[in-house]
């Protein structure tokens, strides 16, 4: 990605951007000294990421505004808020051609997803310090990313941690999000939903997601996939419940994920369970974390085979 003396290969760039933002993103992940868990040997909290790219103009990003609300944001409007709260006055392009969208999964490594399949209780402390900790790597790699592309002259922006970044409260008690990730990268080609509400990507489930929004021309990443349910068991042939087993609060069923249930577990019951067990003693961050539907269940790292052994 950069020349000798740290000089940023910007005809690299030119020449193939995907490649060299996809090589970026890896770099950053790869050698970062947040991307540790400094409590576990300072071992990786995340492994290497995979990158997808999309047109911001897809109808797929339009058709969220029925699928979630209104109120989500298309690509456009997210660069066009985030031109705004700049509050620029010139050298502003009252016109951008060209939108893109670059999304990723950061998947979490084995030795991770293994500490959360052997509690019953979900938030193991080692998945609580990824949860947190992860946090931070993922807050400095889009900051890291946007500033490349400034650099080299373009405007991004990460919606989610972006000042215009909203959730709004919805009817049945559950919030929304005015950028969502998990739909954002379905559209972008990363993967389809499963039964536990989670995006199923090449590396399953137990993922962070993230996204990024930038001015420039992308080459759209090919959508291997039929349907939003694509790659989830269940919705194939009804064959996988396992995510419902695995859920302490009971908030997955055959009808999908209550995002209600998982919070009220996440912040009441999942924490009074930990503290009277003596097990919070080393937890970190605002709450417990809780990865039990994602792991222990055939979509936990890959896309699960159908019985005739073809992906999903």
């Amino acid at each position: 990605m950069t020349e000798l003396g740290g000089k940023l290969d910007i005809e690299l760039f030119q020449a193939d951007p995907c490649g060299f933002l996809e090589n970026a993103i890896k770099e950053y992940v790869r050698t970062s000294p947040l991307n540790h868990l400094i409590t576990f040997n300072n071992e990786p909290i995340f492994d290497e990421p995979i990158v997808v790219f999309a047109s911001g103009e897809n109808p797929a990003f339009q058709n969220l505004k029925t699928i979630i609300g209104e109120f989500h944001l298309t690509p456009r409007e997210a660069m066009e808020k985030q031109i705004k709260a700049k509050g620029w006055r010139y050298g502003v392009k009252s016109h951008m051609e060209n939108i893109s969208v670059v999304s990723w999964a950061l998947p979490i490594p084995y030795q991770t997803r293994l500490s959360e399949r052997k509690t019953n209780y979900g938030g193991s402390t080692r998945y609580n310090h990824t949860r947190w900790r992860g946090g931070i790597v993922t807050e400095n790699l889009t900051h890291y990313i946007s500033s490349l592309l400034e650099i080299m002259g373009y405007n991004a922006v990460a919606p989610t941690r972006s000042r215009f970044f909203e959730t709004k409260e919805m009817p049945g008690g559950w919030r929304a999000a005015n950028w969502s990730e998990r739909h954002i990268a379905h559209a972008c080609g990363l993967g389809t939903f499963g039964l536990n509400g989670l995006m199923i990507t090449p590396r399953g489930c137990a993922v962070y997601l993230g996204s990024m929004v930038c001015d420039i021309a992308l080459t759209p990443s090919p959508l291997l996939y039929a349907s939003h349910v694509a790659n989830c068991l269940f919705y194939q042939n009804g064959s996988c419940r396992r995510c419902i087993e695995r859920c302490p609060a009971g908030a997955i069923s055959e009808a999908g994920r209550s995002n209600t249930k998982c919070r009220e577990n996440l912040t009441k019951e999942q924490h009074a369970r930990l503290k009277s067990l003596g097990l919070d003693k080393e937890l970190i961050g605002l709450a417990p974390a809780c990865g039990l539907c994602s792991t222990r269940v055939p979509c936990e790292d890959g896309i699960p085979l159908r019985a005739s052994g073809e992906t999903a």
